[in-house]
């Protein structure tokens, strides 16, 4: 979600290139995007939560009530972490607070709300709600729910009934209704598309010329730079001129915020070179579009030998007063003879992930296990397929259960289509896609326990068999989207790959995935086991190359992505949630590129 390029087709720039270079670029952009995720790029979007009551307490025992709500995060040791608390309602059974809650909404993670009404002793109705001791005051009622059950209500809205915790009230049976409803920040609507292009960029490799691309950051509240999203590499170029960036204002916080745009030289090991940097706000980036004026990067003196062409042959007024500026304020930097230009800058307000969520569409979970031989026979414990009697999942459901638990709030049906493949089920011949749960035309089951019951059935009902191989269920699994997109559903799909080995249908795999492209479906796989998957980092767009097909055609865009179950990425982050992180932003590419707008909830 951090690459922040559109769509735009063309690269621009100044030299055509052919295939074999344009998938370079794009194998080496696809590469940066993995160094944008390891300095703690991330994508989450600010909600408001307003709040109201309805038929507080109990008239005999609450005949006046001064409610109070107080707002928490859950978090995984069970601990509530508060977020913030409403304003004090005087003599109400149904509050309207004005106070809103703001909560960082995040796709990719359960988040765990719980909500406690308070009535606040009248007493006390001068003193700031920030510093009241709530244990002090009369509990009212409590109620739960993620956050995620709130952003995909129609309207985004939720009402939840109150109950009883560890408190001890008068009349348990009578706590009252709270209604909760989501806005996104209008930040994240106000979108800023850009346009840069360098002029000179210094010399990097000795050998060939520089491959930039930008990274763009904001400054965190601790004077950390955060960053917010990165441009494509281009090859082989000193005067690159990259696909539009498009930021939104919610991700600077301000027009007049500053940024650090830097330019780094790409490089496989993933040491990128810093080239220059600047630093300038979305305001000022407005005005050099607007003037047409570039501006000189600048480099830490300590970068500044490691650059091969330090003489500028000619000087301009703008570049001795920077230079005066940077020896003035910043005597050690140094100023370079590149510039970066802004060629293009406009505003505008577009749909977000959640307006379409809001709007009616939905996302269906599928999910393809691996039955082949390699996971060893099922009755023994140290089989990848073994179910333990103590009920501790193995890492195939694991990975289902990491990877469904966030995508089933999704889904409103909660249908999930789920097959096998590499077994021979009783008396047949090694398929390579069957329904997990023994159906010969209806591959759904019922809900996350659904696909672990079929599962569970599956191992007792086949033979663990091989070889491994994923084209007949991408297949599979594009029929089913295809068929959506032609009754016109607004559906986008998600399959799941759990699998322990190598693909040995590479091309057929990879020929599946280029049609796939074209549906609205994104494709996960998780590698679990010990098996050495370096050879299945070509399924994924930010360790491999760009994939081609066997007529010469490249997906339409990046719908794939692998990862080892034991990955654990920059900042603690698992596996499962660097996958599912990817989605929204490839949701969203697939929405746009297609021109497919939100729908009115009577259109659904």
């Amino acid at each position: 979600m951090g690459n922040c390029c559109s769509d735009e087709a063309g690269h621009g720039g100044a030299h055509p290139v052919g295939p074999a270079a344009a998938k370079a670029a794009q194998a080496a952009s696809a590469a940066a995007d993995r160094f944008l995720r390891s300095r703690g790029a991330g994508a989450s979007t600010q909600i408001e939560l307003s709040l109201s009551a309805s038929n507080l307490g109990d008239h005999e025992y609450f005949p006046k009530i001064n409610p109070m709500v107080v707002v928490y995060s859950k978090r995984k040791d069970g601990q509530l972490e508060e977020i913030g608390r409403s304003e004090v309602t005087l003599n109400s059974l149904n509050p309207s607070w004005m106070t809103k809650i703001s909560v960082q909404y995040q796709f990719e993670v359960l988040q765990p709300l719980v909500f406690q009404v308070f009535d606040i002793d009248p007493q006390l109705h001068d003193v700031s709600e920030k510093i009241l001791k709530l244990e002090e005051q009369q509990f009212l009622g409590e109620a739960t729910c993620l956050l995620s059950e709130v952003v995909t209500k129609r309207d985004r809205l939720l009402t939840l009934k109150l109950g009883v915790s560890e408190h001890n009230l008068p009349n348990p049976s009578k706590f009252g209704d709270l209604t909760v409803q989501a806005e996104e920040s209008a930040g994240s609507k106000a979108i800023m598309e850009m346009v840069f292009r360098c002029s000179d960029l210094e010399i990097k490799d000795l050998l060939t010329k520089s491959d930039p691309f930008l990274l763009i950051s904001r400054i965190s509240d601790s004077g950390m730079p955060v960053p917010i999203c990165k441009t494509e590499v281009r090859k082989n170029d000193l005067n690159p001129r990259w696909k539009p960036v498009i930021l939104n204002l919610q991700q600077i916080g301000s027009k007049e915020n500053p940024l650090i745009i830097e330019c780094f030289n790409f490089s496989s090991n993933g040491k990128h070179d810093l080239v220059g940097k600047i630093v300038k706000s979305v305001a000022e980036l407005e005005n050099m579009y607007h003037w047409q004026n570039g501006d000189f990067f600048f480099v830490p003196v300590s970068n500044a030998h490691e650059c091969h062409s330090k003489e500028v042959k000619f000087v301009t007024l703008e570049y001795l007063q920077l230079l005066r500026y940077i020896n003035h304020f910043h005597s050690d930097m140094q100023v370079l003879k590149s510039q970066l230009y802004v060629e293009k800058y406009v505003e505008s307000n577009r749909h977000t992930f959640l307006d379409y969520i809001s709007a009616g569409c939905q996302l269906n979970f599928m999910v393809g296990v691996d039955f082949t031989a390699s996971n060893g026979n099922p009755r023994l414990p140290d089989s990848l397929h073994y179910i333990d009697p103590s009920g501790r999942p193995n890492v195939y459901q694991k990975a289902i259960l990491e990877i469904g638990d966030v995508l089933q709030y999704y889904d409103p049906a909660k249908r999930f289509p789920s097959w096998g493949f590499g077994a021979r089920p009783i008396d047949g011949p090694v398929s390579h896609c069957f329904n997990l749960n023994g159906s010969t035309y209806q591959p759904e089951v019922d809900g996350i326990q659904g696909i672990m019951s079929a599962y569970i059935s599956a191992l007792r009902n086949v033979s663990l068999a091989g070889p491994t191989l994923f084209g007949q269920l991408i297949g599979t699994a594009m029929a089913i989207a295809s068929q959506s997109l032609a009754d016109n559903q607004q559906k986008y799909f998600t399959l799941l790959i759990v699998t322990d080995g190598v693909v040995t249908d590479f091309q057929e795999t990879i020929d599946a995935i280029i049609r796939a492209s074209d549906f609205p479906m994104s494709i996960i796989v998780i590698g679990v086991g010990g098996a050495d998957f370096k050879e299945m980092e070509f399924l994924d767009p930010n360790k491999g190359e760009k994939l081609e097909s066997s007529t010469g055609r490249v997906a339409s865009r990046d719908m794939i992505q692998f990862a080892p179950m034991n990955d654990v990425h920059g900042r603690g982050v698992s596996t499962v949630q660097s996958l599912l992180a990817e989605i929204p932003g490839q949701f969203m590419t697939y929405m746009r590129t297609r021109e497919i707008q939100t729908m009115p909830t009577s259109n659904l």
